[in-house]
């Protein structure tokens, strides 16, 4: 391309008319391109689409197994849970290719829109309440301007939605009308429905995604509890509206991204997440990073990022960070080093160490009932330096806690004058204990730890945004340790990937103090109605103001 327009520089000045023809070859050029990726995006769905049935064959197989020859032990259930699993995350990654597919196919004119084969979908059971929501029509005709309108019938939508302790069916009305002037037919376009084929309201679909990310509830026991409520539903349709609702909520996430990693400072941190393999579980990864300006009464949003990974090695941590220039606050694992590296190409990043590992070392040496669930039934012996370790770090904790929430140079003030003398006393300390210790003594070992990153754990005193701790990353991945629990491992990467957005913006709601079941039907409801450039409403600090605002103005009417 860039011999070819030199070719086209060195040329005669061009007419008008080859002008013309480049432009239209430009446009071909772009039509070829888009043309290209809607049917690749089309392929990949397909492909998605035969791996998850696929997978429900396989499973009703198994089922079917099960009740003929198979033993109703524990073990055979756990094996069908699994199954039902690695079904679901197949089922949810299907729907979202499939939407994706259909956008990419929307730009083009040649390229056809791939629909899955829809399910035989099962009959609301009878007795569920009914609403009547019917959208308005015009009153006269758009197209002539006639108030001669005759109804001719009416398109009916039913979407199962969600209330306090009840269920019922919404059915949205759109009443048709032709015009006795001009024939024309008129009808008000269908609402915005999250996930296809719209049997669902928002408010179900948020109870949906709320209780299998939030409350750990995977999808199979979500649909043991509706069926025995008298909904039944099978779980390739709760794992449609997933991977639907993931779609939808998509570019909030990346907003939250964004703002995530333009914080001046970041904790981070890193868990295990058991992923499904074929013969056995691997050992996949959970990332966080938090940004809270909240102790040192800062302005910046507090939100946290979850990434997923299939391993634990440096370069995910360094492409997550690829473009942050700041403050990390992380443990002393060696994938950030990269990250703290003077020479590096972007820029490098601070690296601010966490006293609460370092404590929890010493006192681990120093509590007896760690030191006897380590060794039972076995003489325990309490470290005396260790426990002196533990009680100088306390008097520095001590401080920490009396400025906390007050502003950064007031912080800075308090440490300079009152902390640094208590860290440099611990240093001195530690240097000539470790110097009396042998190379492998256990509490010269965690002296050893601090002193390898020991501008790390004293950056603290030089900057008043800097916490002593990075207990805010913890609390985030919290809940995915209690998670683990419940739904024991992820089915797929690509359901890593989805469980990482939606613990996102879970998390984010909750840092924000938004109720996350709230938030989220609120914009199930309203993100479609909202132009892009709006979005920003819906990040979860904008939205509980205007929320408020609207309470505000409620209470006063």
């Amino acid at each position: 391309m860039r011999l070819i327009l030199l070719e086209i520089l060195a040329m005669e000045p061009l007419s008008a008319q080859d002008i013309q023809e480049l432009r239209e070859a430009v446009v071909r050029s772009a039509m070829r391109s888009t043309e290209a990726q809607a049917e690749v995006a089309r392929v990949r769905a397909i492909n998605s689409d035969l791996v998850a049935r696929n997978a429900h064959l396989e499973l009703q197989n198994e089922k079917m197994r099960r009740v003929l020859h198979g033993r109703s032990s524990e073990r055979s259930r756990h094996l069908i849970d699994q199954m039902e699993l690695a079904f679901e995350e197949l089922e949810a990654t299907a729907t979202e290719d499939e939407i994706a597919a259909q956008q990419a196919a929307a730009k083009t004119t040649s390229v056809e829109a791939f629909s899955r084969k829809p399910r035989t979908r099962r009959a609301f059971p009878e007795g569920l309440p009914v609403e009547r929501v019917v959208i308005p029509s015009a009153e006269a005709c758009p197209c002539c301007g006639s108030d001669k309108l005759s109804k001719l019938g009416e398109s009916v939508i039913r979407a199962l939605e969600t209330v306090p302790a009840q269920h019922k069916i919404i059915e949205t009305v759109r009443e048709r009308f032709s015009c006795r002037a001009c024939q024309t037919i008129t009808q008000p376009p269908a609402p915005f429905h999250v996930t296809p084929r719209a049997m669902f309201g928002p408010h179900f679909l948020a109870c949906l995604a709320f209780n299998k990310f939030a409350l750990h509830q995977p999808l199979n026991s979500q649909r043991d509890r509706l069926e025995s409520q008298g909904i039944p539903l099978s779980l390739s349709t709760l794992a449609d509206q997933i991977g639907g609702i993931t779609v939808a909520v998509r570019p909030l996430y990346m907003l939250l991204e964004a703002h995530t990693l333009g914080a001046g400072r970041l904790h981070a941190d890193d868990t295990t997440v058991p992923r499904l393999a074929k013969y056995k579980t691997d050992i996949a990864r959970m990332w966080t990073y938090v940004c809270d300006d909240t102790p040192f009464a800062g302005g910046w949003a507090p939100a946290a990022l979850f990434y997923y990974s299939g391993n634990r090695k440096g370069e995910h941590s360094r492409a997550h960070l690829a473009g942050y220039l700041g403050i990390l606050q992380a443990d002393n694992f060696a994938g950030y080093n990269a990250l703290y590296d003077p020479d590096r190409s972007q820029g490098t990043i601070i690296h601010a160490a966490c006293w609460a590992h370092a404590r929890r070392y010493f006192f681990e040496l120093a509590d007896i009932a760690t030191q006897l669930k380590r060794k039972p039934g076995k003489r325990v012996v309490i470290s005396p330096l260790a426990l002196e370790a533990v009680q100088r770090i306390d008097r520095i904790f001590a401080i920490e806690r009396d400025i906390n929430g007050r502003p950064a140079a007031e912080r800075l003030a308090v440490r300079q004058t009152l902390s640094a003398p208590l860290v440099q006393e611990l240093e001195t300390w530690m240097r000539e204990q470790r110097s009396l210790l042998s190379a492998n003594d256990a509490v010269g070992k965690k002296m050893d730890y601090m002193f390898n990153a020991w501008p790390a754990f004293t950056a603290f005193l030089n900057d008043g945004r800097i916490c002593m701790t990075n207990n805010a990353a913890e609390r985030a991945l919290r809940a995915i340790a209690r998670g683990r629990k419940a739904w024991l491992f992820v089915g797929s990467d690509r359901g890593g990937d989805r469980a990482a957005m939606m613990f996102t913006l879970i998390a984010t709601c909750t840092l924000n103090d938004a109720d996350p079941l709230v938030w989220l039907t609120d914009v199930l409801t309203r993100i479609a109605d909202l132009p892009q450039n709006r979005l920003q409403e819906l990040l979860p600090w904008h939205w509980k103001k205007l929320r408020k605002q609207l309470d505000d103005i409620a209470q006063v009417a």
